[in-house]
């Protein structure tokens, strides 16, 4: 069975840091690619950034570039995603996500098939 766990969210002020994880379990790990996702209240889910089976391939949402970094550490089975110069629009639920899918321009949470339970993050102003 697929498993997705975030950590690492929580509140801290604008400008500040956070480093998200994912663990995942029960599957063939480097046959995924994995993305982080974001969903603010009243607002659509949106791909934040993405990162390919062997981590060569990344890419980011125009939102993040320059701030966020995704990695990925494949004999822990994780990922990360270091969070800089945080400001208070990046305030949302962040999810990880896997697919069987490679990793293009944007990170659609269509082609994601397995989901973490989400890790809030809040910046406050």
């Amino acid at each position: 069975q697929l498993q997705l766990v975030e950590s690492g969210g929580g509140l801290v002020h604008a400008g500040g840091s956070l480093r998200l994880s994912c663990a995942a379990s029960g599957f063939t790990w480097d046959y995924y690619s994995i993305g982080w996702f974001r969903q603010a209240p009243g607002k659509e889910r949106e791909g934040v950034s993405c990162i390919s089976t062997s981590g060569s391939s990344t890419n980011y949402a125009d939102s993040v570039k320059g701030r966020f970094t995704i990695s990925r550490d494949n004999a822990k089975k994780s990922v990360y995603l270091q969070m800089n110069s945080l400001k208070p629009e990046d305030t949302a639920v962040y999810y990880c996500a896997a697919g069987i899918t490679p990793v293009q321009d944007l990170c659609v949470p269509e082609d994601f098939t397995s989901w973490g339970q989400g890790t809030q993050v809040t910046v406050s102003s």
